[in-house]
């Protein structure tokens, strides 16, 4: 069913689970000044740091100085790749230096001597929804031209530094959330004076498209500098794939789902992928008074610096409607209308192992390029047993629906290199900014109060994980 080179293993965001605030020699960024949420709380922004506010992303769950425990968990599991960012700000502290800080390049130099010490590959994120502090502060991100050349510098560097050491780069995660408005601030690193929620952010739709122009051209001239440093590379583009269903076999219903499937998961993979716009936006910018600004070399640059692989991620499906007043569903920053056929995670998000199936032919037919599945899993509200086992059979029950239908599309024919779940280790979630919301096949002694010593402990998904790749992604029987 799965090739005997699958790449099998999880995936992190350095934002998320890192911590080491300001130590060695890193600088502030964006993530360091999101304060924490939860499900009913949003989480807020702070250009100012709050006294008495708690900024998750400062400690993560401290990968900073446990990551020799946490990659041999890894090895443990049999992980062939590790899916992990790499701090821009612990690279260059404020974007701006000529030189890069040599104690952060010598951290992620070890982690990655760590991961091939358990033969693990790592697949680098260059760019995870984080930022140097200043280039948000003085430019408002990619607004201005001149971060391009910056993230150009930064990936330059690392290419070089670990030229010998990874393989596997992606450059922007999540890349498309740039298309809607809650992806200004930590996709393109704009946040407008006039806002008030970070989630619902004051929108300009014009600097917003502006703004992703100029991160698919910095994507593309990191492409095309990693592909001279070392050919050998294999570079990915990042899309969040929020399957999308008419509500209805009503025609408008029909034609919406097409419109929004174009807009938000189609418009940037195509890009980055085919190397131009497709006609479908270049039709929405005419109706909606958006000139795209491009300097003469832009569109061959584009064309330079296709992407080698497609990844995405994929936790759940959504409904669209042309009608109001549907029941709404929550989700990954992008709600839609419930579907009735579907369960909810305790979170609310629609779980629809099947849609992934339906996503990955989908893909392969669009672009012919190796897919890669970089984010799959369930935040749950895991309990610690007097024992310190953790008994997440839900869990186990998300993935293996989940990994039977990767399986399903490889039998049809769909070119699949790998699955990295989401994620190998508890960490503080994107959306709600807390620790309660659990992925990991390792439960950490975290709360969202700042409160527990780090310890690990594994859980039962981690033994049913480990069985899954020994097995080469045969069911295998589960006992903890």
């Amino acid at each position: 069913m799965f090739p005997d080179n699958f790449l099998w293993g999880g995936a992190t965001a350095a934002n998320q689970i890192e911590g080491g605030h300001l130590e060695g020699g890193k600088g502030d960024c964006i993530s360091d000044h999101l304060t924490g949420g939860s499900k009913d709380v949003k989480r807020r922004f702070t250009p100012v740091i709050e006294k008495d506010a708690f900024y998750p992303s400062r400690e993560g769950v401290d990968f900073y100085h446990h990551y020799k425990e946490d990659i041999k968990y890894c090895g443990e599991m049999g992980f062939k790749v590790f899916r992990m960012s790499i701090r821009w700000a612990r690279i260059f502290p404020t974007g701006l230096e000529e030189r890069a800080n040599e104690e952060g390049l010598k951290f992620y130099d070890d982690v990655f001597d760590e991961c091939h010490k358990y033969g693990i590959q790592p697949m680098v994120t260059l760019c995870h929804f984080d930022m140097p502090y200043l280039l948000f502060e003085k430019y408002q991100g990619f607004t201005d031209r001149t971060v391009i050349d910056c993230f150009v510098k930064y990936a330059k560097t690392v290419f070089k530094r670990y030229r010998h050491k990874v393989k596997y780069w992606l450059t922007f995660n999540e890349i498309n959330f740039g298309c809607i408005p809650m992806g200004n601030l930590e996709v393109l690193g704009i946040y407008h004076p006039k806002t008030t929620d970070y989630t619902q952010p004051y929108d300009v739709p014009a600097q917003r498209y502006q703004a992703l122009h100029h991160v698919f051209l910095a994507s593309a001239k990191a492409v095309a500098e990693g592909h001279k440093i070392n050919p050998d590379f294999k570079i990915g583009c990042m899309i969040a794939h929020v399957t999308l269903y008419p509500y209805c076999c009503a025609p408008e219903d029909m034609l919406l789902a097409q419109e929004m499937d174009h807009r938000f998961n189609d418009f940037c993979g195509d890009v980055q992928v085919k190397g131009e716009y497709p006609y479908y936006m270049e039709d929405y910018f005419r109706q909606n008074n958006i000139l795209i600004t491009k300097e003469p070399n832009d569109d061959e640059l584009l064309k330079k610096g296709r992407v080698d692989f497609y990844s995405f991620s994929y936790y759940m499906s959504n409904c669209v409607s042309s009608r109001e007043h549907l029941e709404t569903s929550m989700g990954n920053l992008l709600n839609g209308v419930k579907n009735p056929y579907l369960e909810s995670s305790q979170w609310g998000w629609q779980i629809d192992p099947k849609g992934l199936r339906y996503t990955l032919h989908k893909l392969y037919d669009r672009y012919h390029i190796p897919l890669m599945i970089v984010e799959n899993g369930l935040g749950a509200a895991d309990v610690l047993e007097k024992d310190g086992s953790i008994n997440d059979t839900y869990r186990i029950d998300y993935l293996k629906k989940h990994i039977f239908e990767i399986g399903q599309a490889l039998e049809g024919g769909v070119d699949v290199m790998g699955y990295t779940m989401w994620s190998p280790i508890d960490l503080v979630s994107s959306s709600t900014g807390e620790l309660k919301k659990r992925y990991g096949l390792i439960y950490v002694d975290r709360d969202d109060e700042g409160h527990g010593d780090y310890s690990r402990y594994k859980k039962d998904s981690f033994y049913w994980y480990k069985s899954v790749i020994e097995s080469g992604g045969i069911e295998p029987s589960f006992v903890p």
